[in-house]
């Protein structure tokens, strides 16, 4: 073998991908079925299918150390053509191959895909002499006919093909691929590439195995004839009860099926699903107990009766009390809160009201997944949350066939059956994170979960007959719209949770989080004392997020070294936890501002960004270096903000007389744009602005004001428009201790949406043109 070489994407001619299996040698002309289970081997029938369609299959040599991990292969294969791929339940692949020609592996080619691809060259027969092979030929079909007399091998429709076959070396790779030997000797017919040497090893082993069909039969008459009486009786009673079953003669109804019909009598099934459960259970009372079919049969008319057909818990429609628990739950979220009362409201006015479809969306640790159950608790409605994030098989929402063994409903039908009624309240958490494949796309099947015309008659595969999931109160959580199918977005009503500013934060942690952390530690009331502005030091200068996760932990750290504390000096009275002894607590600063600058100067311009995580301050810099006219930009852009520096730099070249810019200086220098943090990905449209006063800066050597922060969308006009995630654009400022922010003009009115604690000592400018920015930044 040569030495490997590497491709890229595209196969050289006279390559294939490698399709190693593991006790079958294929052989040329014949038909055969595969069962892909691996990953792996799944992307490679995927990627062959789009190419020609045909591959090298060979056999694998089993090692006699079964615990080396090397994968070696016979030297020889086939090249093997893809007729037909058919999906299986159980989420493998069953593929139907032609073998074409034989092949050997002349140099194994690298690549980055995960299965193995090879240059191969075509193995040539040599043909036999003609006379000769007319007498193998006859002497082959003498001993086949006479195994098949004894023991059928091949169809008879099969057995007319062959008999009908005039190529000597197809009849041999035939009738070879029918023999049950092992897979040493089967591979001696792939390797053997002299017809009349195939044909001589084909009759030795149609001989042999002639011989023990022979002794085979000889064997299984002596078992019969040793099969006793008891044996016998058996077969004929049971035999003799299922044919009084069909004549209706049967002495004694089974007791379990006597019981099955009185349960059904007693649920408030509809009426599809009552005929469904009446005939399943009339095929159930005519199958054997051991009958495989049995079990299946069960186990649908089970779930059938288990499920909380017209069961309903009784809806706490007190409004005020309904206010309390989420008021005593959650901090804020005023948004969400008056939308869960609405609906009581209206529930209370009109109890068929349709239960709404809510989308929760904000950044990581807001509080969306906790808010599901303090929903739940305020209607004294069952809860049950599970996540679909990952989720790639469509069977996990709507089930599987119930003709497969060891199938179950979806996930949905499952935990409706669990909470024990039909209007629980059920969290679809991450559903923007829902992936998909080969097994189907789950978000296409939440389609009709999530329709209120659509889930009244909810069809479960499993089931195969209409559930009501109208009384469902399902809410679904998201960090971001963006990877949502638009259809399935639609279907939602969308509630965003931005960001928690500082004192949000601080009120939180005094009233849940302090709490909960001194009781899971230990600590008695009283005992650990936090000073009045230590939990805002933790904030700002230990957590940098949206929601209070992190701020959490860092309290828990606190209550676990107090609790170190008293556990080593139980005379100790409290510890007071404050400015002075926090870093013995924490540790170092991990937060600082010192990324913002602290004095005017030229090409830096401070930007806002949002992020899934809240609001960021985001400073743009910008340098100019002897060039050619060349731009660059750093930091980690996506393409939508390499467009708005592209935007950025026409604009100013446009408008050059206009700012006092020498035009000469676009084509003798280079400009290089830099984003800080250039680990962290970033993209967007609102940094046009920033981007376009750096830039403004730098050419006309003005220096710009530190203490501004602007966003905004710039046009190649100079227009300014508008963008989104005002309040947590404008909390991040606040945050950083910046006094004026420039905003777009269209969005003076999310301006609303902005707590006071934030607005208060900011000053907000409103522009709608570039010229009004750089009359207020330029110095």
């Amino acid at each position: 073998m040569t030495k490997s070489r590497k491709i890229k994407s595209e196969l050289p001619q006279g390559t294939l991908r490698i399709l190693p299996l593991e006790g079958v040698v294929p052989l040329p002309n014949i038909i055969f079925p595969v069962m892909i289970r691996e990953e792996e081997q799944q992307q490679l029938i995927q990627d062959t299918l789009k190419d020609n369609k045909i591959l090298g299959v060979f056999t694998r040599i089993i090692p006699e150390n079964l615990e080396s991990e090397e994968e070696k292969l016979y030297d020889t294969g086939v090249a093997c053509s893809i007729l037909k791929i058919i999906q299986v339940g159980d989420g493998n692949v069953r593929i139907l191959l032609r073998g074409l020609y034989r092949i050997r592996i002349s140099d194994e080619i690298q690549s980055d895909m995960p299965y193995r691809i090879a240059q191969v060259s075509e193995l040539r027969e040599k043909a036999a002499p003609k006379l000769k092979s007319e007498a193998y030929i006859r002497s082959v079909s003498e001993l086949f006919q006479r195994i098949i007399s004894i023991s059928p091998i091949f169809p008879d429709e099969m057995q007319d093909v062959l008999f009908g076959v005039e190529d000597p070396g197809k009849l041999s790779d035939l009738i070879a691929s029918a023999l049950s030997i092992p897979v040493s000797e089967k591979y001696r017919f792939l390797t053997e590439l002299n017809v009349q040497k195939r044909l001589e090893l084909l009759l030795i082993s149609l001989r042999k195995e002639l011989k023990i069909i022979e002794l085979n039969t000889r064997i299984n008459d002596h078992i019969n004839d040793e099969v006793n009486r008891q044996q016998r009786e058996f077969i004929l009673r049971e035999q003799i009860e299922a044919i009084k079953k069909e004549l209706g003669e049967s002495e004694d109804e089974d007791p379990e099926i006597r019981d099955l019909y009185k349960l059904a009598k007693k649920i408030a099934l509809t009426e599809e699903a009552r005929t469904a459960v009446t005939k399943e259970i009339e095929r159930l009372s005519m199958m054997s107990p051991y009958s495989s079919e049995y079990t299946v049969s069960k186990s649908y008319i089970d779930w059938m009766l288990e499920l909380p057909w017209g069961r309903y818990t009784d809806d706490n429609l007190d409004v005020e009390r309904a206010s309390a628990i989420l008021e005593e739950d959650h901090y804020g979220l005023q948004d969400i809160k008056e939308r869960i009362l609405e609906f009581l409201s209206v529930l209370k006015l009109h109890s068929d009201v349709k239960s709404p479809i809510l989308c929760l969306v904000g950044p990581p640790g807001v509080g969306k997944t906790s808010l599901g159950k303090s929903i739940a608790r305020a209607m004294n409605r069952q809860f049950i949350r599970f996540s679909v994030g990952g989720m790639r098989d469509e069977a996990e929402i709507r089930g599987h066939r119930k003709t497969y063994i060891g199938s179950m409903p979806g996930r949905i039908i499952q935990y409706v059956k669990k909470c024990g009624s039909q209007n629980p309240v059920i969290m679809l958490d991450e559903v923007d994170k829902i992936g998909s494949d080969f097994r189907g796309d789950p978000s296409s099947a939440l389609l009709e979960v999530l329709d209120p015309e659509q889930n009244k008659d909810f069809r479960d595969n499993y089931l195969e007959v209409a559930f009501d999931l109208s009384r469902v109160f399902f809410i679904a959580t998201a960090n971001s719209t963006h990877n949502i199918p638009p259809a399935l977005l639609d279907r939602m009503e969308l509630i965003s949770l931005p960001g928690y500013i500082t004192p949000e934060k601080a009120q939180i942690a005094r009233q849940f989080l302090i709490p909960r952390q001194l009781e899971q530690n230990g600590i008695k009331p009283g005992q650990l004392r936090f000073s009045p502005g230590s939990i805002e030091l933790i904030i700002e200068h230990y957590t940098m997020e949206a929601g209070v996760r992190a701020l959490e932990r860092e309290i828990a750290r606190v209550c676990r070294k107090s609790a170190r504390l008293f556990a080593k000096d139980p005379a100790q009275p409290r510890v007071f936890f404050s400015k002075k002894n926090i870093e013995e607590f924490l540790g170092p600063k991990k937060i600082f501002k010192d990324n913002l600058p602290d004095r005017d100067e030229v090409g830096i311009v401070v930007g806002l960004a949002y992020t899934d995580s809240g609001g960021d301050v985001l400073p743009v810099e910008v340098t100019l270096m002897p060039g050619k006219g060349n731009y660059h930009s750093t930091g980690q852009l996506g393409d939508v903000m390499k467009e708005s520096v592209e935007t950025a730099i026409s604009y100013l070249r446009s408008s050059a007389e206009k700012y006092r810019i020498e035009a000469v200086s676009f084509f003798n220098q280079d400009i290089h744009i830099h984003f800080p943090a250039a680990a962290i990905p970033k993209d967007g449209p609102s940094a046009g602005v920033t981007v376009t006063a750096a830039l403004l800066s730098c050419l006309s050597g003005r220096k710009v004001r530190h203490d501004v922060a602007m966003t905004g969308e710039i046009s190649l006009r100079g227009r300014v428009l508008p963008i989104g995630g005002v309040r947590e654009k404008v909390t991040a400022a606040k945050r950083m201790g910046i006094k004026t922010v420039i905003l777009p003009k269209a969005n003076q009115s999310d301006l609303e949406k902005v707590p006071d604690m934030v607005r208060t000592g900011m000053q907000f400018c409103f522009v709608e043109h570039f010229r009004e920015i750089a009359d207020r930044v330029l110095l």
